[in-house]
This record gives structure tokens, C-alpha cells and sequence, in this order.
């Protein structure tokens, strides 16, 4: 038996490691965890069959999971998981489908997630913003940061002017940031792309492709600056690990939750703009004295050591409170 089951969408490397880190925090807490992680359907064409098929995948693990461990609560990791349960528990999310999944995109899950967020015991948002993006009336909420730690000491020298992920390129912007690259970069410096091999070629752009965790963030202790252009940002994970790793961040200012947005608002305004090339040249040209120090203190509520004051305190006492029959 276990106290907790979390139904692990696990469609993306970030999804595990996030559901590894809320299992992890839990078991801090002194709860007894199981994750059981849907099997990975066929790929389909459209994004209303994909949530289909994964949630499809979801609840044949939730069924698996819960009669082989009996859990006290279960946890849904993302609401296309908690779409088709086969018994109600809490969601956990870092953005509804009413935000997005627009138009024809989201044309069943979003009904559907509307009785699910006001089914639901307990919701786990990870970013204030999310439950401000969640469609009214919904169940109790207690919002619980995807954690971030600095991976290491920074580099003796950061040679690299400037490193953006993208693994979803369309998603990300990565055409915005090329351009801005393009019109605001000096002949010595060099932008690394890292998360997709779909780079075009250009001068002072490198293509590093995907990367394991370790050899992504030693490449964020040699950045300066960490630049990105979301067309949407559903959490932002990564602009928070380029904080915690030293880096100055550049964005836009996306939609959506984007929990690292009004950190770097409020580290330094001018590295958050629509036109991307003046703040790249503020960020390399003429930085804020001390803002690695104070990106640390601003990520503060996102550390391990306050989730876990959150998980402890909060999340798994109401978890176990507020379980369905």
C-alpha cells in the first residue's frame, strides 16, 4: 500500500522530472509515495487526439496503480491526466486547457476540465498565475513550485555571450530570438541554441542540440545571458534555472503563468521588452552590479528547501484530508 499515487503523464522529460521532484518532496514529508507512469500511445496529428490518446494512457495507469497500491489520495500530474480518472484526486498543472488549448484544439478537454477542476479534492497549481488562468468555480487550491537549485559553482570565465533553450521552437520563439540575435550581436559573440537540432544556419549561432541535465546547466555556468521569446509560457522552468545558474535573463513578455516573468521585471526592466536586441545589448553591454545575487534571493520561494516547507506544511496534510472515498 501507499499513502499517495501519482499518475505520471511523463509526455516530456521536464513533465518526469517534475513529477520526480514532487514524489521526492513528498517523501520528505514523510509520506510513503508510488508513481506509476502512463505507457506512451501512438503519435497522432492533431492536438485534441493527442490529449485524447495520453489521457487514455493515463487513466490505464491509474487503474493499474491504484489496484496494485491502494493509495490513501491520488495525484493527477497535469490535467490531461486527470481527464478520463477512473476515481478522483487532486490535479496537479502548470496551465488549464482553457488557456492553452484555444479554439478547435481544446475542443472536448475544455468541458471536461471544467468538471474535473470543480471534481477534483484538492488542486496543485505551480505557479499563482495558473490558478488565475483556471476556469471558476474550482476546488481548493494550494500552489506548489516546480523546485530549482543552482547546479554548481559558476564557471571561471562565462565565454558564452548568450544561450536560449528551445525545444519546442515554435513555442518558444526561437525565429524572434534568431532575429533579435541577428540585428544586436557583435562579431565575437556567439548565441548557443540548445534544446532542438532545428536551428538555421546563421553567423555567431550554434547549434548544441538536445542535452542531458548535466551538460545543459554546466553550459548555463558558462552563459552570461539566457534569452528566450515565448509566444506562451506555461511555467518556465528554464528561465528560472538560468537565474539560479548566474544568468541575466532576456525575454519578452509572454502570456501566460510564466513564473520567472515578474522576477525578471523586477531585477532589472530593461532585459524585459518586445524588442529583444536593445535588451540583449543592455545585458551584455552594461549589467546590473550583483544581479546573480539577487536572481538567487528573488527564486527564493522556488528553492527546494521552501517547497518542501509548502509540501509539508500544506500539501500533504491536505492531501490526505481531502482524499475521495
Amino acid at each position: 500500500m501507499a499513502e499517495i499515487l501519482i499518475v505520471s503523464l511523463g509526455s516530456t522529460s521536464g513533465l518526469r522530472a517534475a513529477d520526480a521532484e514532487l514524489a521526492a518532496a513528498l517523501e520528505r514529508a514523510g509520506a510513503d509515495v508510488a508513481v506509476v507512469a502512463a505507457r506512451a500511445p501512438r503519435e497522432v496529428r492533431t492536438l485534441a487526439l493527442t490529449d485524447l490518446v495520453w489521457a487514455r494512457a493515463a487513466r490505464a495507469a491509474a487503474v493499474r496503480g491504484i489496484a496494485e497500491h491502494r493509495p490513501r489520495a491520488v495525484v493527477y500530474a497535469t490535467v490531461t491526466a486527470a481527464l478520463l480518472w477512473p476515481r478522483p484526486g487532486a490535479i496537479r498543472y502548470d496551465a488549464p486547457a482553457a488557456a492553452n488549448r484555444p479554439g478547435r484544439h481544446g475542443l472536448w478537454q475544455r468541458p471536461l476540465e471544467r468538471r474535473r477542476l470543480r471534481e477534483a479534492p484538492l488542486l496543485v497549481p505551480q505557479a499563482p498565475g495558473t490558478l488565475a488562468e483556471s476556469p471558476s468555480p474550482h476546488a481548493p487550491a494550494v500552489v506548489v513550485p516546480i523546485p530549482v537549485e543552482p547546479s554548481g559553482p559558476a564557471a571561471p570565465e562565462r565565454d558564452i555571450a548568450a544561450i536560449t533553450y528551445a525545444a519546442n521552437p515554435e513555442k518558444k520563439g526561437l525565429d524572434r530570438v534568431l532575429a533579435a540575435w541577428a540585428a544586436a550581436r557583435r562579431e565575437d559573440e556567439e548565441l548557443v541554441v540548445t534544446g532542438t537540432q532545428r536551428v538555421p544556419r546563421a553567423a555567431g549561432v550554434h547549434a548544441a542540440g538536445p542535452l542531458e541535465p548535466a551538460e545543459y546547466r554546466a553550459l548555463l555556468r558558462r552563459s552570461r545571458v539566457f534569452v528566450t521569446a515565448p509566444r506562451r509560457e506555461d511555467y518556465g522552468v528554464a528561465q528560472l534555472e538560468a537565474l539560479a545558474d548566474g544568468c541575466l535573463l532576456v525575454t519578452t513578455r509572454a502570456p501566460g503563468p510564466y513564473a520567472a516573468l515578474p522576477l525578471a521585471g523586477g531585477l532589472d526592466p530593461r532585459l524585459v521588452a518586445d524588442d529583444l536586441a536593445p535588451a540583449l545589448r543592455a545585458a551584455l553591454d552594461d549589467p546590473v552590479a550583483g544581479y546573480a545575487e539577487r536572481a538567487l534571493a528573488a527564486i527564493a520561494p522556488y528553492r527546494r528547501a521552501a517547497v518542501d516547507a509548502v509540501v509539508s506544511a500544506e500539501l500533504l496534510p491536505r492531501l490526505l484530508s481531502a482524499r475521495a472515498s
